[in-house]
């Protein structure tokens, strides 16, 4: 290669990388609401992108590409945190919650919040009421997941002047737990307009913690409508309050 077709071709890269930067710099991060069917095409897109960074996860793990594998399975996992987001995003009553949904949606913390879930079916919870310690604000496990991320892709220095490198930080179990959570947490069901109409229509602003009306109504019609593909057996005792 000369030298002139040599800078010609950096020329042609950055030319084509400023192109789509400035493309995307034009589009600005949307931040108002959505229709039923615009939280549904949000939602599947974000479900794809949660599968394709899974299948990559998978793939790295196998080639024994730990940290680089925990990495990607943390990014499914967040785009899979996107979906109930959105979901709330449809229910949002003022522009108080309208403006708090997106915040969550682009905050890597507010989409880690499910990550222990897996744990605790494990451990026996089946209950609305029992993973309701996963909302909390005042835990921090959805900062360590970011943690975890953060160690499994840079490097850095550490108390005591140490270097600290991805091999280092993270092993093959600890690879597989999280490439593992990410996979119960990704879907392949698709989610209709319909399944978002349903859900604004009898869950809508009584989307409370302590509420189960609305939820059971959504459910009974999710069912009606043969929409219903979750896996909870039984939605009563799901939603059922503790006694005592």
């Amino acid at each position: 290669m000369s030298k002139d077709s040599g800078a010609a071709q950096i020329d042609h890269y950055l030319a084509s990388i400023e192109a789509l930067l400035d493309m995307m710099g034009k589009s600005k991060p949307y931040r108002g609401t959505l229709t039923p069917e615009q939280i549904a095409a949000g939602m599947n897109a974000a479900g794809r992108n949660a599968i394709r960074l899974l299948q990559d996860a998978e793939l790295l793990l196998e080639a024994k590409r730990y940290p680089s594998a925990i990495a990607l399975a943390i990014l499914a996992i967040e785009e899979a945190g996107k979906m109930p987001i959105l979901r709330a995003l449809s229910v949002a009553q003022d522009s108080d919650a309208i403006r708090q949904s997106w915040r969550d949606y682009r905050s890597h913390e507010r989409k880690n919040v499910m990550w222990l879930m897996p744990l605790y079916v494990l451990a026996g919870v089946r209950s609305l009421q029992g993973l309701r310690r996963l909302f909390d604000p005042k835990s921090v496990h959805p900062r360590r997941l970011d943690e975890l991320k953060q160690f499994a892709t840079y490097t850095d220095c550490r108390d005591g002047r140490r270097w600290s490198e991805p091999p280092d930080v993270v092993d093959e179990d600890i690879a597989r737990y999280i490439v593992r959570t990410a996979r119960s947490l990704t879907k392949e069901r698709a989610t209709s307009t319909r399944e978002i109409e349903l859900w604004i229509e009898h869950v809508g602003p009584v989307l409370e913690p302590a509420s189960t009306e609305g939820l059971k109504a959504f459910w009974s019609a999710m069912e009606a409508e043969g929409l219903n593909s979750h896996h909870i057996d039984d939605i009563d005792a799901f939603l059922a309050k503790p006694t005592g």
